[in-house]
């Protein structure tokens, strides 16, 4: 976890770094650095090692010091992917949260920050590697957050995202998301 800015051009290793900022409920939940992999101009791919100091235990799935994450958003979709695996490489699940389409400040010439603004609607998905189990997870928590009367349309396309995620995942579509070919 860190909170130092990202630069625009390329660290000493020729990597763009990039800072993501998740923020919930109007407050910065965490701050980290990670690498610029891809951005197409709509869906952008970072990857970052875990950020929390830590091991967090959901019960399903531990994330620990060496996990590394790719991280998928989008500028258009309810939504961020972010696909878990061991130091090792060895594929864990992908964690999905419902956001409001990522934003972006600084990308482009003479900007000082490339920043990823990411807000957090509560709602989450896990999806195993094997794909034998699906979570929705955090429905009590967004239901309590209060964001069906402040923002009903908001309310409504998150709900609908969280829908979208476990139907691309139960109908095996979901790698095509990440930019991968459909398993066979």
């Amino acid at each position: 976890m860190s909170a130092r800015s990202a630069e625009t051009g390329p660290d000493t290793t020729g990597e763009v770094q990039v800072e993501v900022r998740l923020v919930k409920a109007g407050r910065t939940k965490i701050r980290y650095p990670a690498t610029l992999v891809a951005d197409d101009g709509t869906h952008l791919v970072v990857r970052a090692p875990w950020a929390a100091p830590g091991v967090r235990d959901f019960g399903f799935v531990r994330f620990e010091p060496g996990d590394v994450f790719t991280e998928h958003y989008w500028r258009d979709r309810w939504y961020a992917v972010k696909e878990v695996r061991t130091g090792d490489g060895t594929l864990k699940g992908w964690y999905c949260d419902v956001t409001r389409p990522t934003v972006v400040h600084g990308r482009g010439p003479g900007a000082l920050r490339y920043e990823l603004l990411v807000e957090d609607l509560d709602l989450d998905l896990w999806a195993s590697a094997d794909g034998g189990t699906v979570l929705r997870l955090d429905e009590d928590e967004f239901e309590e957050s209060g964001l069906a009367d402040r923002d009903p349309v908001a309310a409504d396309a998150a709900r609908r995202a969280l829908d979208e995620l476990e139907l691309l995942v139960r109908d095996g579509a979901f790698t095509t998301l990440l930019g991968r070919p459909r398993p066979s």
